[in-house]
Parts: structure tokens; sequence; C-alpha cells
């Protein structure tokens, strides 16, 4: 057996042991020591497998991810969300589906601070799926809004997806924030416009509210939700402006937020400890799952897999446009059942030979990937924001009515990756500037 069947056979074993939920880090880490041990020998297997721990946690970049995690815990558990629906709901509730329209508004703020999608969706289907069910809206329509508002975490920075993508392709961090910033943007500005016209032309779906709210109410609510526009404003401005790199900015934003919730009188033991906590869980999580890629990473490497496959792809995908959408229908496909950030990291060193091959803009297909994987956390049947939202809400809402909510949401996904593959500026316009 030589060694490119050894690395498909190691592909194959990755994927199963993935979908049968062994655990992601280890899953990729003894497939990575197996098949280096079947190509070398057990001693270059344990050798690898004792150094690739030390020297990729050493890496620097990989410190914005618990900075990042802390800024977005400490605004959670210190309850400086909070103001955000409201507000939202004061301005926009009026508006056909206002409701909806508001919850994807306070979601990508929120998200743009967690930087998670799970915490989004977990956060909202509390404060936003009940309010909607008050108000008579349907049911699908409300925990669709919350599914698909929930994914925009990994495409408004900052990023966890982001920050992994760029140390495994070796593509500056601050541009793939940058970059980020207008399609998140054009992604909620959709999911907003199909509200409003699918509420227009059937107006059972979401009754119309004859809240008035004074001038006064509107300036509280204003001055309730500023310290999470502040946050991100303040962080992803200091990025743009090249006042500091995404680690200090991920450093600058945790201070910033404790700084806020000091000054709002909202911070004490309680709440320092739980963000602490919750931020080193996250940290080990995300770490765990990228030293077991980086181990898969060597082994495919020492297999040769993805340059065989490159020979065998390259000369069907004559363009980098068909190539990112066969990468695309992969994609979709695999993200029915494998989380986002395992897809990610499981994928990258098989697709990145032929990206360079052809030539690719990382910057470009990093964010094109992110939006492939947000597609994967409200597909059926895996959907984990779906299954978040069910854990969070229980019997209120059947698993099924979920799911048929977020059809129309994923529908304007796919509208919103064709804008981004079809006009590369979406993406690269705000980089540029920034250089």
């Amino acid at each position: 057996m030589d060694r490119v069947e050894i690395g498909l056979i190691g592909v194959v074993a990755a994927l199963i042991l993935i979908i049968i939920r062994t655990q992601v880090g280890v899953a990729m880490a003894v497939v990575a020591f197996c098949g280096i041990a079947a190509i070398t020998s057990t001693k270059a297997a344990w050798s690898i497998l004792t150094s690739i721990p030390y020297s990729f946690i050493t890496n620097w970049n990989l410190s914005a991810i618990p900075m990042f995690l802390l800024m977005g815990y400490i605004a959670s558990q210190a309850g400086l969300t909070s103001g955000l629906f409201s507000a939202a709901r004061i301005f926009l509730g009026r508006v056909p589906g206002g409701l909806a329209s508001s919850t994807v508004i306070a979601s990508a703020l929120f998200a743009s601070a967690s930087g998670s999608s799970v915490a989004t969706a977990a956060a909202f289907s509390r404060i936003a799926v009940p309010e909607m069910l008050k108000s008579k809206y349907d049911k699908g329509l409300a925990c669709g809004s919350v599914a698909a508002s929930g994914t925009l975490g990994s495409l408004i920075p900052p990023s966890i997806l982001m920050i992994l993508f760029g140390i495994f392709t070796n593509t500056s961090i601050e541009s793939l924030f940058v970059a980020g910033v207008i399609p998140g943007v054009i992604s909620a500005l959709i999911y907003i416009a199909m509200i409003t016209i699918r509420v227009k032309l059937k107006p059972s779906l979401a009754p119309r509210s004859d809240e008035q709210h004074s001038w006064a109410e509107k300036k509280a609510a204003l001055i309730e939700m500023w310290p999470l526009p502040t946050l991100v404003i303040c962080v992803l401005g200091g990025i743009f402006f090249g006042l500091f790199t995404p680690t200090e900015a991920g450093a600058i934003g945790a201070a910033l937020a404790l700084l806020i919730a000091f000054v709002r009188k909202q911070l004490n033991w309680n709440v320092a400890k739980k963000a602490i906590v919750e931020t080193a869980q996250g940290t080990c999580t995300v770490f765990f799952i990228a030293i077991g890629a980086a181990m898969f990473s060597r082994f495919l490497a020492l297999s040769r897999l993805p340059n065989e496959l490159s020979s065998i792809l390259l000369p069907i995908a004559d363009s980098p446009i068909i190539l990112i959408l066969l990468i695309g229908v992969i994609f979709l496909i695999l993200g029915m059942f494998v989380e986002s950030i395992s897809l990610m990291l499981l994928t990258i060193p098989i697709i990145l030979p032929m990206l360079t091959a052809m030539d690719v803009n990382l910057i470009w297909f990093g964010i094109i990937m992110v939006k492939l994987l947000e597609i994967g956390l409200i597909s059926p049947p895996v959907g984990l924001n779906v299954y978040v939202m069910k854990s969070s809400l229980g019997n209120l809402v059947p698993l099924s009515t979920m799911f048929k909510g977020t059809f129309w949401f994923l529908a304007m996904d796919f509208v919103a990756l064709f804008f981004l593959i079809a006009i590369p500026s979406l993406t690269l316009w705000l980089p540029g500037v920034m250089k």
C-alpha cells in the first residue's frame, strides 16, 4: 500500500470517527498517529506526537482566541448585551416582521462581540423567541430568524474561524477580519429584506405591533445598548487603522469589556469567575481540536494525498470559480454532518495546495469558506444552532418546525454566497483600503 492510499484511508477514517461523534481532536490525532506510523515508523509518529502540541500552542496568534472569548463572555455575563434586542425592537417594532428583523440586528451585534455562533443562538433563543411567540409570530419564522442570525458570529469579526483559518493558511488575520465586515452586513440585510417581504405578502406570519414609543424611551434604549457597539467599534477600528494587531485587539477588547462592566456597576466576583471559567473551557476545546488538526496536516503532507488530488482535480477545474464551486459542494454536503471548526481544519490541508496552484486569493476564499460553514450550522440533519435552540427552548417548539423555519434563511444564504463568489470586491475592497 503506497502513502497516497494510506492518506485517503486516513481521511475516510477521520470522517467516520467524527460522524459517529468521536471527539474531533482525538479522531484527527489518532488517525494522524497511525498514518504517520504506517508511512514512516512508530518512533517517528511518537516524535511528532510529542513535538507538535508544544510547537503549535506557542504560536503567538493563538493567544487572540482566549482574549476574544473572554471579551464576549464578560459582555454576556455582565449584561452588556441586555439592551440590544429591546432597542432594536423599539426602533423596528412597527416594521413588518419587526421583531424578527430586530433579532437579526441584535444577534449580529452580539455575535460580533462573542465571536461564537452557538453562544448567539443560545442567548437569543431565550431572549427573542418567547417575545415573538407572545406576539403571535409564526413559530418557524421566530426560530429560523434566531438560528440563522446566530451564524453571523462566524462571519462578523472577531471570528474564531477566521483566526484559525489565518494560522493554518498563513493568511493575514487582520485582513480576514476586515474582509468579513461587508459580507456580514450584506447577509444581515438580506435576512431583513426577506423577512419584511414575506410578512408583507403574508401578514399572518407576524402580526403588526401597535406599540408607540416616545423619544424619551428611544433615547433610554440607545443609552442602554451603547456598551456593545462601542466595544466592537473600538476593536475593529483599532485593527482597521493599524493601531494594534488582532492579538492585541483581543486583549484590549477584554480589558475594555471589564472597564465598561465596572463603570456600569455590573462587574462582580461571580461575573468574573463565570467569564474566566467559560473562557478556559472554550479555549481548551478549540486548542484541542487545533492540535489534532496540526497533527493531521503533518500526516497528509507526508502522504502526498493533497498533491495527488490537485493533479487530478486541477485539469477538471480549469478556473478558480469552478474550483471554488466544487469545493463548495463538498463543504455543503460535509457541513450537514460535521461541525464547522472540525470541518475547516480537516479540509484545509487537502484543498490548500489546489487553491495555491490556481492562485486563488486566500482572503476571498476564507470568507467564502466561512459562509459555507455558516450554512452547515443550520442545515439538517446536524444543524448545530438548531439543536442549541432546542435545548434552550425545550418542548416549546418542535424540532421539525425549527428546521422548516430555517428554509427561507438557507435560501438567502445561497443568495449572499452567490454575490460573494460573483463579486470578489465585496470581500476584498475593505482590506485594500486598510492597506
